[in-house]
């Protein structure tokens, strides 16, 4: 089943993507450090979403790593940010970040965000 990385630190919302994520046919794995992201990343994975209103998990600093990282420049990097921290959005831009939403926003386009890099993971995984 394709991968998708998610760097997100609440479980209640973890547990949402994971369920848009079976609906798209996709793998949700979970990381929980910029190691781990970058890891996951060579191993292959074509989409991060990033929770960029964690300071635990520093998005930002996260992403600036994965772009900086050999051969992860081109991978799409979706971070998101509840509406009292909108501040977090143009340092997840500018760290590098493909697209950056609001929460409500993310919630609302990730199903069709997910069917979308599907067909992307599918391919990467053939054999």
């Amino acid at each position: 089943m394709p991968t998708v990385i998610a760097l997100v630190e609440d479980l209640l919302f973890l547990s949402r993507i994971r369920e848009a994520a079976r609906g798209a046919g996709v793998d949700v794995r979970p990381v929980r450090t910029t190691a781990a992201l970058l890891e996951a990343a060579r191993a292959g994975a074509a989409l991060v979403l990033v929770d960029a209103d964690s300071e635990r998990l520093r998005g930002s600093e996260a992403i600036a790593a994965l772009r900086a990282a050999p051969g992860a420049g081109e991978l799409p990097v979706i971070a998101f940010f509840s509406h009292v921290h909108a501040d977090r959005a143009p340092a997840a831009k500018a760290a590098g970040a493909s697209r950056v939403l609001a929460r409500s926003a993310f919630v609302q386009e990730l199903p069709g965000l997910l069917a979308s890099a599907a067909p992307a993971l599918r391919e990467e995984k053939a054999p």
